[in-house]
C-alpha cells in the first residue's frame, strides 16, 4: 500500500513537471485605451519549450462587459481566418509574426460596444496547454473640434482677461505712487515756501540801529 501510494506521488510530480515544461506562456497587455473610430492593435506573443510546429494554432476571443458568451474574433492554423459573422466581421486582420512568436491582430474603426476584455490562446504540439492571456480594451469617446475649438477659446479668455486684470493692477498702482509723489513734493514746496516766509518776517521785526 505505501509502495503504491508513493508510486502515485512520483508519477503525479513527473506530470506536473512535464505539464510545466510543456506548457505555452501567452504575454499581452493587461490594458488598452483606444479612441472610438480610430483602429488599435492588440498585442500577444507567445513563448514555448518546443520548436514552432505547423500544428501551431491561435483563437482569440472576446467577452463584452456585460459578461455574456464569448464571441469568435481570429483564428489562425496555418493561415489566418477572418470571423465569418458577428461583430468582428471584415474588421479584424491579422498583425503578428509567429517565427518572432508574436500572434497579435489589429482591430478596426472601434465602437463603443467593443469595450470588454479580448483572450489570446495558443497551442503548439506538443505543448497543447498554457495561459490564456487577457487585454482588457476601453474605448472612449473622441472629442470633437467644436469642443476642442471651444476649450481653447475659453483657455485664449481667461489667459487674456489674466493679462488684462494684471495690467490694471500695474497701471493703478503706478498713477498712485506718481500721485503720492506730487503730494509729496506739493506738500515740500510748501514746507519750504513757508520757511522762507518766517525768515523774511524775522527780518523785518529787528529794529534798525541809529
Amino acid at each position: 500500500m505505501r509502495a503504491w501510494l508513493r508510486a502515485a506521488l512520483v508519477l503525479g510530480a513527473q506530470l506536473r513537471a512535464l505539464w510545466l515544461a510543456a506548457a505555452v506562456e501567452v504575454h499581452t497587455a493587461k490594458e488598452v485605451v483606444a479612441v472610438n473610430g480610430t483602429n488599435q492593435r492588440l498585442k500577444c506573443t507567445f513563448s514555448s519549450n518546443s520548436p514552432v510546429s505547423e500544428q501551431l494554432s491561435v483563437s482569440w476571443n472576446f467577452q463584452p462587459e456585460d459578461l455574456s458568451a464569448h464571441e469568435p474574433v481570429f483564428y489562425y492554423l496555418k493561415e489566418p481566418y477572418q470571423p465569418p459573422s458577428g461583430r468582428f466581421k471584415d474588421r479584424v486582420t491579422w498583425d503578428g509574426n509567429i517565427e518572432r512568436h508574436d500572434v497579435s491582430i489589429m482591430v478596426w474603426n472601434l465602437k463603443p460596444s467593443d469595450n470588454g476584455t479580448f483572450t489570446c490562446q495558443v497551442t503548439n504540439w506538443p505543448d497543447v496547454y498554457g495561459t490564456i492571456g487577457e487585454v482588457r480594451l476601453r474605448v472612449v469617446q473622441k472629442v470633437s473640434f467644436s469642443e476642442i475649438h471651444f476649450l481653447a477659446v475659453a483657455i485664449g479668455s481667461a489667459s487674456g482677461l489674466m493679462i488684462i486684470v494684471v495690467t490694471a493692477v500695474i497701471i493703478c498702482r503706478q498713477h498712485r505712487r506718481k500721485a503720492r509723489d506730487r503730494r509729496m513734493e506739493a506738500a515740500d514746496s510748501e514746507r519750504k515756501e513757508k520757511e522762507s516766509l518766517k525768515m523774511g518776517e524775522k527780518k523785518e521785526s529787528i529794529p534798525l540801529e541809529d
